[in-house]
């Protein structure tokens, strides 16, 4: 039997770290075919997601995915997030967290999504990265993340 990754169970501490602190627990998400999020706020192939409580609705801090229910620019939209892709969690006051290898991440079970949708997927995704402008449809600038410290963790 294969030894389970301690990479969820990190996060999962880590985000009750933050949360016990009061801080806004963010995440960093290298972006792949098997990752759901909004295509306009992917930027070099990476997207920072806020996964605090009064951000999220129906967050789920799995050992193999990250779910949950948010709004971009109003309107509510699904995430899903291989723990794989994640590549930091940090506090989004503090900076402090922790850093992540990427590993190669699988579809979400009981998607229907063949090689040729996960290629255009992808695709997008790039498109998207590339083509992304100033306008970051509703994303608050006025007070940007502190960059976090982390800890590389194997």
């Amino acid at each position: 039997m294969q030894e389970s990754s301690t990479k969820p169970y990190l996060i999962r501490a880590l985000h009750e770290w933050c949360t016990d602190n009061g801080y806004t627990p963010h995440i960093v998400v290298t972006v792949d075919a098997n990752t759901i999020v909004p295509l306009t706020h992917i930027h070099d192939g990476q997207i920072t997601l806020n996964i605090g409580s009064l951000a999220t609705n129906r967050l789920t801090l799995g050992n193999d995915y990250i779910e949950f229910q948010t709004r971009f620019g109003g309107i509510t939209e699904q995430i899903f997030v291989p723990v794989a892709a994640v590549s930091a969690i940090y506090a989004r006051e503090t900076g402090a967290g922790m850093g992540f290898e990427v590993a190669e991440s699988t579809p979400y079970p009981g998607t229907d999504t063949d090689d040729g949708q996960r290629q255009g997927l992808k695709a997008a995704s790039e498109t998207a990265t590339a083509s992304a402008s100033g306008d970051k449809d509703g994303v608050d600038d006025t007070d940007p993340p502190k960059p976090p410290r982390l800890t590389i963790v194997k």
